[in-house]
């Protein structure tokens, strides 16, 4: 089972490598590695098996933050509708690629965290406000899908995992709240 302990911190190298592809058909392992991390996800955002296993609160992990440079992300995103809890996003995407984008950008009004920054880092990160994505399920079935809002965001925050970037990358150094204009501030 995945913990925190399980996942590294900025300043370790992993981090800012560029990581594998992974081959199909999967192997044993990169489908538990996909398991293994939708279960965090999960356990995370449930406030008493978080509190259990003091867990910090994710939506996304990327296998490089495990340490594991291969490119495997895990997104959960839940529904912030009572009357319908179903997650607006929840997979695990092998060799996931971003395919086309939307010219309009977008960022969340709170700024972004990340499971490997232990700190606050504030600023706004500019993303695209849609995407398209595709991928690989744990099947070897490819999938496509398109994305706005909030889940496009954070799926753009767990590619740049596989891409060696962190999202205060994105952020204006001089400026951290330096707007262009039209960009959509997601609240």
């Amino acid at each position: 089972m995945i913990t925190m302990k399980d996942i590294i911190r900025e300043g370790h190298p992993t981090l800012r490598k560029v990581a594998e592809e992974v081959t199909f058909p999967l192997s044993e392992e990169n489908v538990e590695l996909g398991k293994e991390m939708m279960t965090f996800l999960k356990n995370s955002q449930d406030p008493e098996k978080a509190a259990e296993l003091e867990l910090r609160g994710g939506v996304g992990l990327a296998a490089p933050q495990l340490d594991i440079s291969k490119r495997v992300i895990a997104v959960h995103v839940p529904s912030g509708d009572l009357e319908n809890p179903e997650p607006t996003l929840s997979a695990v995407m092998y060799n996931p690629k971003i395919i086309s984008h939307s010219v309009q950008d977008a960022c969340l009004a709170e700024g972004e965290g990340c499971l490997s920054v232990d700190r606050e880092v504030p600023g706004y990160v500019v993303r695209h406000n849609k995407i398209t994505i595709s991928y690989f399920d744990a099947d070897g079935e490819k999938q496509k899908k398109r994305l706005k809002n909030y889940e496009a965001i954070v799926v753009q925050h767990e590619i740049d995992h596989l891409n060696g970037v962190m999202f205060y990358d994105h952020i204006n150094a001089e400026n951290p709240f330096a707007l262009k204009d039209g960009v959509l501030v997601i609240e």
